[in-house]
């Protein structure tokens, strides 16, 4: 997993329901912990484009519905900044399921823009990203 460049606000609190933009199976779901995120006592953990979740299946086929699993987050809402002062925000928060730590993605299709900073951080989800946004 590489550094990514941007500054990247940190808009998805923990408890936090998110859409998947993959062929997965699973539809919406709940965050509940950030990979490789430190914070102070008290705080409530956050992730931005980039960040590696797990989360749980809320909505999707009946073999996936309660299942723990990893996933990416590849779109937000919350702007954040580039390093060459442009400001990116996307319609809807989005995120892709992984198969493991690597960020091979478990389905086989992505709908929609996915973050330049996503790729840059997750080749395997660079490959299946039909737009880089």
């Amino acid at each position: 997993m590489k550094a990514i460049k941007a500054k990247v606000t940190r808009g998805l609190p923990v408890n936090s329901r998110v859409a998947t933009c993959d062929n997965s199976g699973a539809k919406i779901l709940k965050i509940f912990s950030v990979k490789r995120h430190k914070t102070v006592k008290g705080r409530l953990q956050a992730a931005g484009v980039g960040d590696l979740v797990m989360a749980s299946v809320k909505k999707g086929k009946p073999e996936m519905k309660k299942q723990v699993v990893l996933a990416v987050i590849v779109r937000q809402k919350k702007e954040y900044l580039r390093p060459n002062g442009m400001r990116i925000k996307f319609e809807d928060n989005a995120a892709v399921v992984v198969k493991d730590d690597a960020g091979n993605p478990k389905g086989t299709l992505l709908k929609g823009p996915i973050a330049k900073e996503a790729c840059e951080r997750w080749p395997g989800i660079a490959k299946l990203a039909s737009i880089v946004v």
